[in-house]
């Protein structure tokens, strides 16, 4: 199987405001970037939409390697809450309703399909890439702000 590289970031112009997601994708010296927005969402909301829009625009099963500065996504999957939730039929610790429960329905068909590591960045820190999607989700979520 082939590795892939998908760097992701979510932004949101208030919270819940416009918001923008921006996925890039990198394999074999090659980058495709991907994003889009909503015009009333959240960051979280945005956030996995990225992640969701990186894995969904790869065209064959691949290791994927995804890079994302949201805490709330990356422990989702690797402090196992995402496994806890479907167990408990979407619901927490608390047994109060999974927030976003549409959106990680949607990543975790994708996560069985792909073999995913999720890497947590630190924000705002110099990171290429990371600052990359970053100008991109916030850039779509101003465009969307200003139109409104």
């Amino acid at each position: 199987m082939k590795t892939v590289d998908i760097y992701t970031d979510g932004a949101c112009k208030g919270n819940p405001g416009a918001g923008g997601w921006s996925a890039i994708l990198v394999f074999g010296g090659r980058e495709k970037e991907l994003f889009g927005g909503e015009a009333v969402t959240t960051n979280n909301r945005m956030e996995l939409t990225a992640a969701i829009e990186g894995l969904k625009a790869l065209k064959e099963q691949c290791n994927v390697n995804l890079y994302s500065d949201s805490q709330y996504l990356v422990n989702a999957i690797n402090k196992g809450w995402l496994e806890n939730w479907k167990k408990k039929g979407w619901r927490k610790a608390d047994k109060s309703a999974v927030l976003n429960d549409d959106l990680w329905k949607e990543l975790d068909e994708l996560l069985a399909f792909h073999n995913v590591e999720f890497i947590w960045v630190r924000g705002h820190d110099g990171h290429e890439y990371n600052e990359r999607c970053d100008e991109l989700a916030s850039g779509y979520a101003e465009k969307l702000r200003t139109e409104q």
